[in-house]
C-alpha cells in the first residue's frame, strides 16, 4: 500500500484531497501540478506533499494522468474526437467519444451537441453519422452516465450514404444483405432494373432510395465491387466500412502529374555518396536510404558517422495544395495483403519520391556521429540531391553479411554493408543501455495465390537487417525532434504514455495466474517489463506473456505536446523517416525546412498550436482506423481460408476471457476465434474476473487466460471475419481428461441444434477489447 502524503511543512491552510479532485474536475483546460500549486498557493517544501497526494490519487483511481496533464478519472479531456450517434427526445444531437474504455471508466458518456444558429463561414452543420472535433464541458450525471455539453470545433468526416452488402438475386430484382454486423437482419430490397451489373453473391455498394414504415427499404446498386470469392472484395469491405478514402480526386491527380523533378538548386550535391535502400522484396516505394563509415576523428576512436536520407516529399506537396489536403484527409497509407491504399498518388510515392538506384532524387538527410558506446555526439540536417547506389531486400542484405553473396551484393560487401553492420553493433550498445521495451511477437504474413485467395500464412524470420534499419530510423527520428525543440519550432511528436495504474493492476493479476509477480515498488520503466519477459523466454508462456504485456501498454499517438515515448524509453521523439506514407512525417519535414532555413516550402509561419493539436488528433484517428481495417481484413481472409476446414482440430491458446466465453488464438495461423460460454461443457461456467478464468459451478473445472487448448472449428463466417470453435480440452481441475471430454461431447450432442449454431457471440466492442494492442513494438 502506498504511503500517505506527509503533513504539510507550513502552517498555511492547504487543500484537501476532495478540493484537489474538484479543482481538476472543474478545470476547463489542461491541468498540471504547477497549476494546482498556483491555484492553492502551495509553495516551497509543500510541493513535495502535493506531489505525493497526486500520486496517491492516481493510485486510487481518482485521477488520470496523461504525461504531465491530470484529469478526474473517467472524465473526458476538454477537446475530444466524437461520433454523432443520434438525437435525444428533444431532437438534440448526441455524440459519443471515439475512444473510451468501459472496463476502466464505466458506461460511454453522452455529449449533447449544441448547434449554433449561425454557423461559421463554410462550416457545414453537424448531423447524425458525422465525426467531429468537439469542445466539451461536464454536465450533471444521469442514470450513472456522465453527460457533457459539446460545441463542434470542426467536422472531420461526413456521413457516407452507400450501404455495403452482398447481393442475392431473386425474381423481380433481389435483396441486399449488409455486411455490417450491426445491420444484420435488416435487408434492403433491390427492384428489377436497379441491380446494375451485380450478380448473385457479389459485393456491392448501394444507396437507399426510399424508406417507409412498412416493407423493406428500397435501394439501388451503385457499384459492383467484386465477388466475395476474391480477396480484393474482402479488403474493399474494410475500406468502405471504415470510410477510408481510396480514390484520388481529379485535381489531386492532376497536381501530381504536373509535378516536375526537383533540381539541384539550393541543395547540397550528395550524388557520389553511396547510399543504399534496404526494404521488403515486394516494396514499390523506397523512401529511406542509409550509409555508414568509421569516424576519422581521433577524438572519437571506434566511432561512426551514420547517414540517413529520406525522400523530400515536401518539395512536391506544398501546404494548402490539393495534394496536401488529400494527404491530411488520409493521414497515412493503409496496407492490405493484396493492395496498398496510398497517402499520395503513385506519381509522387512510386516515382518522384522513390529512391531508385542510379536516379537523381531530392532528399532531406541527417548525418549523425556516434561514439563506440553507441551514444550520439552530434548531428546535422541537410537538404540534398542523392543517387542511390543499390536497392536491396532485407534477405539479400542479410545473406551477404552471412557470406552468401550475389552479383549485386558482392561489390557492396566491404565498402558499404560491413561498415553498416559495424555501425549497428555500436548503436546496439546504446540501445541496450537505454533498455527500451523488448517485446518479441512474431508477425505473420499472408501469402496470396494468383487469384487473390489465401495460399498460406507464414511467420517471416526476424533478421538483424531488420533491426539495423529500425535502429537507424529511430535515431534519425530522435535527431529530428531534438533539432526542432532546440529551434523552438512547433512540431508533431510521436508520444507513448506509461501504462495506467488500472492496466498495471490487471497485468499483475494475469501474471499471478501463471505464478509470476509484478514488482509493486520502484519507477515504472520498460526495464521492469523486460525482466518479466526474460523470465519466461523459452517457456510455454513466452508468447502469451509478450501479448499481455503489449496489451497493458497505452496507445501511442501523435500530439503537439511532448510527454515522451515510454516504449522506446525516449524523452523526445517524432516521426521523420516516412513522409511518403505518414502525414506526421511530412509536418516534421516542413518544420525542419523552416527552422533550418532550407527553403521556402516549409511549415507556414501562421500555423498555431491549436491547428497542430487538431492535425495530431486527426492523424491519430486515421492511424487507428487503418490498424482496425488491416486487422479486420486479415480476420476475414483467414476465415475465408478456413471455411472449407470445418471439423478440423487445432491447437491454440486462450487469449481472452469474458463473460460471453473464451477467445482462442490458433497456433497454426495466429487466427482468433471464439468459444461461447454456453457451449463449453456440461457444467455452468462463471466468469472469474480476478483469475481471468471461466470456472465450473459444480466441478470447479477452470479455463484460464493463457491455457493451451485443443479446439474444433465448427463455424467460419468470412464476411464478418469470425470463427467459432468447440472446446475439446478439459480444464485445469475437476474431471479426468477422458471423462471430462466424453461428458463435454455428450452435453454438446444433447444440446439443441439451434442453441449450438446460434450460440452467444461477443459484441464487436468486446472482441476489439480482446484483440487490441496499444503500441506496436516497432514504433519507428
Amino acid at each position: 500500500m502506498a504511503k500517505r502524503a506527509p503533513h504539510p511543512s507550513s502552517e498555511a491552510r492547504l487543500p484537501s484531497r476532495d478540493e484537489v479532485v474538484a479543482y481538476i474536475a472543474n478545470a476547463s483546460g489542461k491541468v498540471g501540478k504547477r497549476d494546482i500549486a498556483r491555484a492553492f498557493g502551495v509553495t516551497g517544501g509543500d510541493r513535495i506533499w502535493l506531489k505525493q497526494m497526486l500520486k496517491e490519487l492516481e493510485e486510487e483511481g481518482a485521477v488520470d494522468r496523461r504525461g504531465r496533464r491530470l484529469r478526474k478519472a473517467g472524465r473526458l479531456p476538454p477537446v475530444v474526437i466524437a461520433d454523432i450517434r443520434g438525437r435525444d427526445r428533444d431532437g438534440e444531437l448526441v455524440a459519443e467519444p471515439e475512444e473510451w474504455d468501459e472496463d476502466e471508466h464505466g458506461p460511454v458518456p453522452k455529449i449533447l451537441v449544441t448547434v449554433p444558429r449561425r454557423s461559421r463561414s463554410g462550416q457545414p452543420a453537424p448531423g447524425v453519422g458525422d465525426r467531429a472535433l468537439i469542445r466539451v464541458e461536464p454536465l450533471a450525471e444521469h442514470d450513472g452516465v456522465h453527460r457533457y455539453a459539446g460545441r463542434v470545433i470542426k467536422i472531420i468526416g461526413k456521413q457516407k450514404a452507400p450501404v455495403l452488402g452482398v447481393f442475392r438475386a431473386s425474381p423481380g430484382g433481389g435483396r441486399l444483405v449488409p455486411v455490417d454486423k450491426k445491420a444484420q437482419g435488416r435487408e434492403l430490397h433491390i427492384a428489377a432494373g436497379e441491380e446494375g451489373e451485380a450478380r448473385d453473391g457479389d459485393l456491392v455498394a448501394a444507396t437507399v432510395t426510399r424508406q417507409g414504415r412498412h416493407g423493406l427499404p428500397q435501394a439501388k446498386v451503385r457499384e459492383r465491387l467484386g465477388s466475395l470469392k476474391s480477396e480484393r472484395a474482402v479488403s474493399l469491405i474494410a475500406i468502405h466500412a471504415h470510410d477510408i478514402p481510396h480514390i484520388f480526386p481529379r485535381d489531386v491527380l492532376a497536381e501530381a502529374e504536373a509535378a516536375r523533378p526537383a533540381t539541384l538548386a539550393g541543395r547540397e550535391d550528395w550524388r557520389r555518396l553511396p547510399l543504399i535502400t534496404i526494404d521488403p522484396p515486394d516494396a514499390k516505394d523506397h523512401d529511406d536510404a542509409v550509409y555508414a563509415s568509421p569516424d576519422a576523428d581521433p577524438g572519437n576512436p571506434g566511432g561512426f558517422i551514420i547517414t540517413v536520407a529520406i525522400a523530400d516529399v515536401a518539395a512536391y506537396v506544398r501546404p494548402g495544395s490539393a495534394l496536401d489536403r488529400e494527404a491530411l484527409e488520409r493521414g497515412n497509407s493503409v496496407y492490405f495483403p493484396d493492395r496498398v491504399v496510398p497517402m499520395l498518388p503513385e506519381r509522387i510515392s512510386n516515382d518522384l519520391c522513390s529512391l531508385r538506384p542510379e536516379e537523381d532524387r531530392p532528399a532531406l538527410a541527417v548525418r549523425m556521429v556516434f561514439g563506440a558506446d553507441g551514444r550520439k555526439k552530434r548531428h546535422s540536417f541537410h537538404r540534398v540531391m542523392m543517387r542511390s547506389a543499390a536497392k536491396l531486400s532485407y534477405d539479400q542484405a542479410q545473406a551477404a553479411i552471412d557470406g552468401r553473396l550475389d552479383d549485386v551484393t558482392g561489390p557492396l560487401l566491404d565498402p558499404i554493408l560491413r561498415p553498416l553492420w559495424a555501425a549497428y553493433a555500436a548503436l546496439k550498445k546504446g540501445r541496450d543501455a537505454r533498455e527500451p521495451l523488448d517485446l518479441d511477437l512474431p508477425e505473420r504474413k499472408i501469402l496470396l495465390k494468383p487469384d487473390g485467395t489465401v495460399d498460406r500464412i507464414i511467420t517471416p524470420e526476424r533478421l538483424e537487417a531488420h533491426r539495423l534499419i529500425e535502429e537507424f530510423m529511430i535515431q534519425a527520428n530522435v535527431a529530428a525532434a531534438e533539432t526542432l525543440e532546440k529551434a523552438r519550432s512547433p512540431l508533431v511528436y510521436r508520444v507513448h504514455d506509461e501504462p495506467s495504474l488500472e492496466k498495471m493492476r490487471a497485468l499483475g493479476e494475469v501474471l499471478a495466474s501463471i505464478g509470476l509477480k509484478l514488482p509493486k515498488q520502484g519507477a515504472l520503466k520498460p526495464a521492469l517489463f523486460n525482466r518479466i519477459l526474460a523470465s519466461v523466454k523459452g517457456s510455454e508462456h513466452e508468447v502469451f506473456v509478450n501479448e499481455v504485456v503489449l496489451r497493458s501498454q497505452a496507445q501511442a499517438e501523435y500530439a503537439s505536446e511532448n510527454y515522451g515515448h515510454f516504449g522506446l524509453n525516449l524523452r523526445r521523439y517524432a516521426h521523420f523517416t516516412s513522409p511518403i506514407r505518414r502525414y506526421a512525417d511530412l509536418i516534421v519535414h516542413r518544420a525542419l525546412i523552416s527552422a533550418l532555413k532550407l527553403g521556402d516550402d516549409g511549415l507556414p509561419d501562421s500555423i498555431t498550436d491549436a491547428e497542430l493539436a487538431e492535425i495530431s488528433a486527426r492523424i491519430s484517428v486515421a492511424e487507428r482506423r487503418a490498424m482496425k481495417a488491416e486487422r479486420e481484413t486479415v480476420d476475414r481472409l483467414i476465415a475465408h481460408h478456413l471455411a472449407d476446414r470445418i471439423g478440423t482440430v487445432f491447437e491454440g491458446q486462450i487469449s481472452g476471457v469474458t463473460r460471453a466465453g473464451l477467445f482462442i488464438k490458433l497456433a497454426e495461423t495466429g487466427a482468433d476465434g471464439f468459444v461461447p460460454a454456453s457451449t463449453i461443457g456440461a457444467d455452468y461456467y462463471r466468469f472469474d474476473e480476478a483469475r481471468h478464468a471461466m470456472v465450473g459451478d459444480r466441478t470447479g473445472e477452470t479455463f484460464r487466460l493463457g491455457d493451451r487448448v485443443e479446439v474444433k472449428l465448427v463455424e467460419a463466417a468470412p464476411v464478418a471475419g469470425a470463427l467459432r470453435f468447440e472446446l475439446l480440452s478439459e480444464g485445469r481441475s475437476g474431471l479426468r481428461r477422458s471423462e471430462g471430454r466424453a461428458r463435454r461431447r455428450t452435453a454438446l450432442a444433447r444440446s439443441p441444434i439451434k442453441a449450438r449454431i446460434k450460440a452467444r457471440r461477443p459484441s464487436s466492442r468486446g472482441r476489439q477489447k480482446a484483440e487490441e494492442t496499444g503500441w506496436h513494438p516497432l514504433d519507428e
